[in-house]
Parts: structure tokens; C-alpha cells; sequence
């Protein structure tokens, strides 16, 4: 028996670790216009975060930059500046809350959004009127609704009217039955909110219509409607609302 020697073809050299990234290095970045000066380890403090990924050094080449060869990111600079402060030092915002809290949410800064959260303007927002909001049906559609009503209204006036009817409770809803059957048979439009199981009034209600509406850039306002635009039934007065746009 003969053993026959085997060559084996040499292994390629290992190629040397990567170096690691320059967390110290000053980096100046474009946020929507406004120029801001950081290190890339300020950038990359939350672990897992967005700004981190894109300042990781697989994927600071892709990230695009401006003219003059700062990174660009493409998002309003007024927000930035706060949490660029939170991740500096920890700095909690104390303004511009709301819009803050979006842009933490957008660059995935996980502790500043639950920091926010805690705040009484979030947490009224998220947890009491949202929540609230969610238990009344079809609350988005009728938002909608009540817009595309004013708007076909809208043609050569100054104010457009929507007649809305908000019944918190069953035997409230049984209260505008029959003005409801007075309204369809003269082919009135009325867009109708509830009954609800939560405990904030009609007029949280139409409160938070009027917030929602104005927040999409409308001025609005309401109140009971005028005999001269609707007259319910006995006792169904307390039900009946006006929503007037102002267009000019």
C-alpha cells in the first residue's frame, strides 16, 4: 500500500480587522437647513437607534451629504436641536413638545419618547383623548366626512355650514330619532357621532372635533344650531350642532 501525499493549495491571508470607527470625530450636519456640529459618538448613544445606524461606519457612505459636504438629513432642524440636547446630556425638552416627540419617534430615540410620554401634553393626548376618540365609531370617517362636506359648499361663499348630531348615550340616540327622520326625508346631510362607552361629554366630543379639524389647517368653530338652520324635535335641541368653516 502506497500513501500518496496530498498538496494543499496555500490559505488566502486574513485580512486585517477593521478598524474601528473614530467615535470621537467631529461631524457637522445639514438638518433641513440648519447646521449643527456633533461627534459621531453623541450621534451613536442610543444603541439600536436610526441615528446610530446611519452613523455606523458601514453606513456613514451612503448617508447623502450637501454641497459644502456635511451629512444631509432631510427633516425640519427646529426638532433637532432638542434631541441633539437630550443625547448630549440628557436634557428633557421643555418646548415644541408635541413636534419633539415626533421626531424622537422618527429617529427611533427610545428613551426620550417614553421621557415625552410622560409629559402631561402627551399623556393627554395618547392616553385620555385617544383613547377616548377610539371608543367612538367611525370618529376618523366622519372628520373626513364634515371636510368634504364644507368644501362642496365652499364655491363662491364665506362660510360653510355642517350640521352634526352627537349622542353620547343609547337613550340619547333614541332622543334624535325623529329629527334624524325629519333630516332624511328632506335630504338633509347631518353627520352623526355616537353613542360612546367612555365617559367625556357631547361637548368633549365636538371639543375635540374642532381641535382635529383646525389641526389640519381650517378655521372652524361651533355651536347649537339656529332655528333658521335646523329646528329638532322636543328635547332633541341639546344634540344638534352647527360646525361653521370660515373660508375667507
Amino acid at each position: 500500500m502506497s500513501l500518496t501525499s496530498t498538496s494543499r493549495s496555500p490559505r488566502p491571508p486574513r485580512a486585517p480587522p477593521a478598524a474601528p470607527p473614530n467615535t470621537s470625530a467631529v461631524v457637522k450636519l445639514n438638518v433641513g437647513g440648519e447646521i449643527f456640529t456633533t461627534t459621531v459618538s453623541t450621534l451613536r448613544k442610543i444603541p439600536g437607534s436610526r441615528l446610530a445606524d446611519m452613523f455606523c461606519t458601514s453606513a456613514k457612505a451612503s448617508t447623502e451629504e450637501d454641497g459644502e459636504g456635511r451629512f444631509f438629513i432631510d427633516r425640519p432642524g427646529t426638532y433637532f436641536g432638542p434631541i441633539l440636547d437630550y443625547l448630549r446630556s440628557g436634557q428633557v425638552p421643555k418646548q415644541h413638545i408635541p413636534e419633539v416627540y415626533r421626531e424622537a419617534q422618527f429617529f427611533e430615540i427610545t428613551p426620550l419618547v417614553k421621557l415625552l410620554e410622560d409629559t402631561p401634553q402627551i399623556f393627554g393626548e395618547q392616553v385620555a383623548r385617544k383613547q377616548f376618540l377610539l371608543r367612538v365609531p367611525s370618529y376618523g370617517e366622519n372628520l373626513e366626512l364634515m371636510v368634504r362636506l364644507a368644501r362642496a359648499e365652499a364655491v363662491a361663499a364665506r362660510h360653510s355650514h355642517v350640521l352634526v348630531c352627537a349622542a353620547r348615550t343609547e337613550e340619547d340616540a333614541a332622543h334624535c330619532a325623529d329629527s334624524l327622520r325629519v333630516l332624511e326625508a328632506n335630504k338633509r346631510l347631518v353627520v352623526k357621532f355616537g353613542p360612546w362607552n367612555a365617559a367625556p361629554a357631547i361637548r368633549d366630543l365636538l371639543d375635540s372635533v374642532q381641535m382635529d379639524i383646525e389641526a389640519q389647517g381650517y378655521q372652524v368653530a361651533y355651536d347649537y344650531c339656529s332655528k333658521k338652520t335646523f329646528q329638532p324635535k322636543t328635547g332633541a335641541h341639546e344634540y344638534f350642532y352647527t360646525f361653521r368653516f370660515t373660508w375667507w
